[in-house]
């Protein structure tokens, strides 16, 4: 009976093998190479254990302790500084990682009917569920090997290759767990959105859990998967103890996801649905009113995360000059300038960060209307009285629409917490205006996505590389010493650092005209070429 539900797991296997041989390795890649990269950095730094100790004085403060967790500040060495900031960040994004490829085929294959067409096959019951976390469980073991070796040849005295494997395992054991944390919501939610969501705060619920615990010194941080990956003490005590148990609590979900997946009706969910209405508002029954309803979820969520975002930087403005003064990584990565404050030049380098990640959601409404091309379901709108140009207009504004509330909401919630930490208050006007200087190079990225639309549909994803490339080489371009060019080439290095710069409009004027030129290139396009 058993064999029969299995049946073909293995060349299901190989088919979600040959639709992710992109994604896969890009994510490997990616994840691998920003690890690596970071102890070469630190071992430039601070080579001293002087300079490492300057570093330590900073970690011990709670808030940071909330934000990296607990680390070795007794025997700082490069190996324990690099377990310390990036192994919880980096356990986070694979999380992600796993939460977007099970979801992707799960309940979206389940969705898209694929599920369904290939049952009607000669394979098991459970095949296509179990496949997946095969494939997944592959990706997890490829991930502790390749970063625990990677690690281990960088040839760092205080990085040995038990404490290496151990980095790597970590990665591996996160990547395991969300698979199966997603696989199980996948049975229980009745959609991909609901299952995205629900994963997503189990992720952002174990790191809150995680970062109350640490700070509060309690035993409140293992509730949290991620308080785990912090315990492992990786290039310290090199603790296996809680990777193993991360791993376990993994099979336990696959096991529960399994007896769900046995027990339901295919295209259906376990928490019930809620009934709509029996009739569409007038507002419903049009273009932009349809594509609002479809993203209205992710633009709240997003919108509540922006404005926490912003809260979270806020917070630590106060006491700026206690946590990052002598601090020589943070002096590179600030943007110098005479008789300015550590808190002047450092909202430079928060409104990069903050500008970058609100220009997400915006990408993500208007690469929408992609989704729904490739889904086969705007056919049908275009059959009616709907033109290519008004289906493709309604998703553009509420593009650029989402993305002005979300840097607005941004700018809003770091103002508030910022004036509220700060003696002399914080000046609303300057911390706006430094966020809204930046809406013009988040336009250009909208443009950048319209123009993949219409002109090279295929291609749509280079959207969001483009938009890891500007995050990587402008808040890490002063710590990696980039040259000015490499800046350039993201409309967000043409943008004025205030307060620190003088603002100049001619810049945010011509990124406008940027925009505008390539979004009327991705109509023109998008009018004229064959639908997918």
């Amino acid at each position: 009976m058993a064999k029969n539900l299995l049946a073909r797991t293995s060349h299901l296997s190989r088919f979600i093998l040959r639709l992710d041989r992109m994604q896969i390795p890009i994510w490997l890649i990616g994840i691998t190479f920003f690890t690596l990269i970071v102890p070469i950095a630190y071992r430039d730094l601070y080579g001293s254990q002087q300079e490492r100790d300057a570093m330590v004085e900073t970690m011990a403060n709670p808030v940071m302790t909330a934000m990296f967790g607990h680390g070795d500040l007794s025997n700082y060495t490069i190996g324990a500084m690099t377990a310390h900031s990036m192994l919880l960040f980096t356990a986070v994004l694979v999380g992600l990682m796993s939460i977007l490829l099970v979801t992707r085929h799960t309940r979206a294959a389940e969705e898209d009917g694929r599920i369904e067409m290939i049952r009607s096959l000669p394979v098991g019951r459970l095949s296509y569920l179990n496949a997946t976390l095969l494939v997944l469980a592959g990706k997890s073991v490829a991930l502790t090997l390749i970063v625990g070796f990677g690690l281990a040849a960088l040839r760092v005295e205080s990085m040995n290759v038990a404490g290496s494997l151990l980095y790597g395992a970590a990665l591996g054991a996160t990547c395991l767990f969300f698979a199966g944390v997603t696989a199980v919501f996948a049975q229980l939610s009745e959609n991909s959105r609901g299952t995205i969501g629900f994963s997503v705060a189990v992720l952002l619920g174990s790191y809150l859990i995680r970062a109350i615990g640490d700070a509060g010194e309690t035993a409140l941080s293992w509730l949290s998967p991620l308080g785990w990956v912090t315990k492992a003490e990786v290039y310290s005590t090199n603790n296996s103890g809680p990777i193993i148990l991360l791993v376990a609590a993994s099979f336990l979900l696959f096991i529960f996801a399994n007896y769900l997946n046995a027990i339901r009706d295919l295209e259906r969910g376990f928490f019930p649905s809620r009934p709509g209405r029996k009739y569409a508002t007038r507002f419903l029954q049009s273009t932009i009113g349809l594509a609002l309803r479809l993203q209205r979820t992710g633009i709240i969520a997003w919108a509540i995360g922006m404005y926490i975002l912003g809260v979270s930087y806020g917070s630590v403005l106060g006491d700026l000059d206690a946590f990052f003064e002598g601090i020589e990584m943070m002096e590179q990565m600030l943007i110098a300038a005479d008789g300015a404050t550590l808190t002047e030049q450092f909202i430079p380098m928060l409104m990069i960060v903050i500008s970058l990640l609100a220009t997400v959601p915006p990408v993500m409404a208007m690469n929408k209307l992609m989704g729904e091309e490739k889904k086969d379901r705007i056919d049908h709108m275009l059959a009616r009285a709907v033109s290519r140009t008004k289906l493709m207009g309604s998703y553009l504004v509420i593009a650029v629409v989402n993305g002005f509330v979300m840097i607005s909401l941004s700018a809003l919630g770091l103002w508030s917490a910022g004036a509220a930490v700060m003696e002399g208050g914080l000046d609303f006007g300057m911390i706006y205006g430094a966020a809204l200087s930046y809406y013009p190079a988040m336009l250009v990225m909208i443009g950048v996505a319209v123009f993949l639309i219409g002109v090279l549909p295929k291609l749509t994803q280079l959207t969001w590389l483009y938009v890891f490339y500007s995050f990587i080489v402008l808040y890490l371009g002063g710590m990696f010493q980039f040259a000015d060019w490499v800046g350039k080439l993201s409309p967000f290095g043409y943008i004025p650092q205030a307060p620190i710069e003088e603002m100049t409009y001619l810049p945010l004027f011509v990124l406008s005209i940027v925009a505008v030129a390539l979004m009327i290139v991705g109509f023109v396009g998008y009018n004229k070429r064959d639908i997918l």
